[in-house]
Parts: structure tokens; C-alpha cells; sequence
């Protein structure tokens, strides 16, 4: 099911209203689709190189939005938001989770653990569904999805513009391992930082 749909996506990357289609994919993907938009970017800007800047923008912007719907379906519709989750594994792994928001620290380790969502090959639509669920600040959760979103998105299009198809035999082989090393050295970075400026305070 999953290479029938990844294929139809790629179908979709080459048609003339293929920008419609990727807010499409980028908007559903954030709450409850399986194919990431990447599938798409990648050959719209290999084909359209001219358009590398405003295919990066709508993924960007709509990928954001749809964590919103994932919001807003862990928030108001417990049981479609708990059934995404348990399709995708995760339920268990909520337990006890809102309680350790309490304190300041499980705040901190939430805003990591979303920014890694965002930005690498973990599942993103679980973890908007979830910070609707737990009642995570969504001012913060719009923030923190803008850059870890808009990070990977600008990633992925300026070197797919730069490298073409040499970029995406690299992301075939070795993408999700090369964004999940890139994420963890960024939210390691972000909790020295956090730690230098408690201690100075």
C-alpha cells in the first residue's frame, strides 16, 4: 500500500498543478498521511529549479498548518487522534507524559523531542496529534514546527537545487540517518545553550 501510494505521490510531483498537490500532501501528511512531501519536492525542484524558493515556502507553510489540524485532532477528537497514534505505535509512549510537563525540564524535553519530529524521519503527524492530547502551549508548538519544519524543508530543497539527482540517490541511501544525526547535534547544541544560560542566571 505504502509503494503504491509513495508512486502515485511521485506521479502527482510531475504534473503541471503539482504546487496544489504538494500543499495537498504537505498539509495532510502533518496529521494522519504516511508519505512525507520530500517525495515530491525533490523532482518539482530538480524540473523546475527556477521555483526552488516558493516550492520550500509551500511546503513549509502547509506542512505547519496540517500540524495544526494534528493539533487541533489530539485536542477535540480524542478517540481519532488516539487511534492515528495506535496506528503508528505510539500510544504507550504517551503515558505519563503530561504529568512530566509539569516542570519546567519536561517542557524543555518536549520542545526536543517536537523540534526532532519535525526536522527527521520521525513520524511529525504523531507528535502534533500528541502536543493536542497533552494541551502543549501551541503558541510554542507553531514556533518550534516553523523551524524545525522550515529548517529541513530549506535543507532538502536548496540541495536538491544545488545537486539535482545526486542529492537524491544521497537521500535514498543515507537521508534519515544523515537528518537524524543533524537533528539530535542541533537540540544537543540547543540544551548546552539552555544550561550555560540557567547557570548564569
Amino acid at each position: 500500500m505504502f509503494n503504491t501510494i509513495y508512486k502515485k505521490c511521485l506521479d502527482l510531483a510531475a504534473r503541471k498543478s503539482s504546487k496544489y498537490y504538494l500543499a495537498l500532501i504537505s498539509f495532510i501528511e502533518s496529521s494522519f498521511f504516511p508519505i512525507p512531501p520530500d517525495v515530491m519536492v525533490i523532482p518539482m525542484i530538480i524540473s523546475k529549479k527556477n521555483d526552488f524558493v516558493k516550492i520550500f515556502l509551500i511546503t513549509t507553510i502547509f506542512s505547519v498548518l496540517g500540524g495544526v489540524l494534528g493539533y487541533f485532532i489530539g485536542a477535540f477528537f480524542f478517540d481519532i487522534g488516539a487511534q492515528i497514534m495506535s496506528f503508528y505505535g505510539y500510544e504507550e509512549k504517551l503515558i505519563n507524559l503530561k504529568n512530566s510537563l509539569i516542570n519546567s525540564e519536561g517542557f524543555y524535553a518536549w520542545l526536543g523531542i517536537l523540534f526532532l519530529a519535525g526536522f527527521t524521519p520521525l513520524p511529525y503527524k504523531v507528535f502534533t496529534i500528541a502536543s493536542g492530547l497533552i494541551g502543549f502551549n501551541i503558541f510554542v508548538f507553531i514556533l518550534i514546527s516553523l523551524i524545525s519544519r522550515g529548517l529541513r524543508f530549506f535543507i532538502v530543497s536548496y540541495l536538491s537545487y544545488k545537486f539535482g539527482d545526486i542529492f537524491t540517490k544521497f537521500m535514498d541511501n543515507h537521508g534519515s540517518k544523515w537528518f537524524t544525526a543533524i537533528g539530535i547535534l542541533i537540540v544537543i547544541f540547543g540544551v548546552i545553550f539552555y544550561l550555560i544560560f540557567k547557570s548564569h542566571a
